[in-house]
């Protein structure tokens, strides 16, 4: 086993679990929208989901990779390449205006709507864009932390468990952040003037 690759690889999981995308700012939302309790489903799927599509990618292209080893490094770069544009996209964006609703209508929609499911979370991460960036740079760059298929089973590993400790610490940000704004003067502030 590399221990470089591998102090590298956690890394790599530990910045890109914990940066926001589109599972941290759900997650933020539902704690902040219906608390920890109700969250749970969403982050196990999350979590759960996260780790069983790094398997089953892995599985796959590591049998690949054993037939073909030029797609480890197509893929390589490929992902570099993803990354870069995704970063450039990020860095000319222009901010939208920030659209304010009144305090009592979100307590309406918050009361009709439920958190997502568990098999909602776990399907989610296959149309996550940056989940499948994290998905092939772990399995394509850190291939080489063992032999196939200890490699995968480390990375599902590894991943399961920072998507977990990720998962948590956002919903608890969100629901940290509820009493905040319940406060009255909170929503004061939220609602809108009419003149």
């Amino acid at each position: 086993m590399s221990q470089s690759l591998l102090f590298a690889f956690v890394l790599f999981s530990t910045v890109m679990f914990f940066t926001p995308g589109p599972n941290n700012i759900m997650l933020l939302s539902s704690g902040l929208t219906y608390g920890f309790r109700p969250t749970l489903p969403h982050m196990a799927g999350v979590a759960l989901g996260f780790a069983f599509m790094v398997g089953a990618v892995g599985i796959g292209l590591g049998a690949a990779f054993l037939a073909y080893p030029v797609l480890q490094t197509i893929l390589k770069y490929a992902g570099a390449a993803y990354l870069v544009y995704l970063a450039i996209a990020i860095a000319i964006a222009r901010a939208d205006p920030v659209k304010v609703a009144s305090a009592e209508s979100d307590a309406e929609q918050a009361g009709q709507r439920k958190p997502m499911t568990f098999w909602g979370a776990v399907l989610f991460q296959w149309i996550n864009a940056k989940g499948w960036v994290m998905v092939i740079g772990t399995i394509t760059a850190y291939a080489a932390i063992a032999v196939f298929p200890w490699n995968i089973a480390i990375q599902v590993s590894l991943s399961l468990f920072l998507g977990t400790l990720s998962c948590t610490a956002w919903t608890l940000f969100g629901t940290s952040l509820r009493p905040l704004l319940k406060s009255p003067p909170a929503a004061m502030r939220c609602t809108p003037l009419t003149p």
